[in-house]
């Protein structure tokens, strides 16, 4: 949708992977609906997934026991987070729509991606104690996770070995993502690219390419427990 500003968060190390095509797909698919799109490759910018307290930019609150969420939290308040996570809760203030590239690893995200999340996303930006869920600080916005597997869609059923996928997604999409008040929509998941043929995998492509096109089209999900685990 013209004047929407997307965020692509991609953690992968391959742009010519399968991941690598669908961040590819999407940048060119919302770019010709007029859409600002931002992508943060955190493998090319080889970002920190670190939580340290080289985050905190000057004097510690507390210097004699270091507590990193206090410390993010007051430096937050008083503009003393490191320069590279000013400038991704940049990109995520203005974001209309945040969407997450990657592979999934041991049923999560990769650490890189997780580290973005565990800096990014620190008190007082994302969240507060007395705002969480639908009172979260980043209200407004949506978020789309996009992912691969290694395994079939038979594996992540509920009577397969891995169980439903849905109880993967939920520390992510509950336990991030609408813990800060973003809105989730469904997410598009790409079953065992790499086990499949070639004529699978642009079947996989284009349905990623179709739905970008109906995207803005799309109400979230419902937020609950239920959800995940009915």
């Amino acid at each position: 949708m013209a004047g929407k500003k997307v965020l692509i968060v991609y953690a992968h190390q391959e742009p010519k992977s399968f991941n690598g095509s669908l961040l590819k797909i999407a940048v060119e698919e919302l770019t010709k609906q007029g859409c600002s799109v931002t992508v943060s490759d955190l493998y090319a910018m080889q970002f920190e997934p670190r939580a340290t307290r080289n985050d905190i930019v000057g004097h510690l609150h507390n210097s004699e026991a270091f507590n990193y969420g206090v410390e993010t939290w007051e430096a937050y308040k008083r503009g003393g987070l490191s320069k590279d996570l000013v400038e991704e809760q940049k990109k995520v203030r203005e974001a209309d729509l945040l969407i997450f590239q990657f592979p999934l690893f041991w049923f999560n995200m990769p650490a890189i991606l997780k580290g973005w999340m565990d800096r990014v996303l620190v008190q007082g930006f994302a969240y507060d104690l007395s705002k969480l869920y639908d009172g979260g600080l980043l209200q407004g916005k949506l978020s789309l996770f996009s992912f691969t597997t290694g395994g079939g869609q038979e594996m992540y059923s509920k009577g397969g070995i891995g169980g439903d996928i849905r109880y993967v997604l939920w520390p992510m999409q509950h336990g991030i993502m609408h813990f800060c008040g973003v809105k989730v929509l469904e997410p598009h998941i790409c079953y065992a690219p790499e086990n499949v043929s070639e004529e699978k995998r642009k079947e996989m492509l284009a349905a990623w390419s179709q739905r970008l096109k109906t995207l803005w089209k799309e109400e979230p999900i419902d937020c609950s427990p239920e959800w995940y685990f009915k």
